[in-house]
């Protein structure tokens, strides 16, 4: 940093690099918003494809595996 100038705030510069990205706070908060809901209807998906745990707590017969 050349002499004489002040320090820039880190928040300051995250908006500029936003700015020449053509990224305003509007956009970037859509952008989070639709990433955050996709994360979400993963995580339900990945869920529905969990089998339901038996009754009583019993699990499934565990399966033998050979590896070689």
């Amino acid at each position: 940093m050349p002499k004489g100038e002040r320090p820039r705030k880190a928040c300051c510069l995250v908006s500029e690099i936003l700015e020449e990205a053509g990224l305003d706070r509007q956009k970037a908060r859509r952008i989070r918003r639709q990433v955050l809901e996709g994360i979400i209807v993963l995580c339900r998906w990945q869920l529905e494809r969990i089998p339901p745990e038996e009754p009583h707590g019993r699990s499934p017969k565990p399966r033998k595996i050979t590896v070689e």
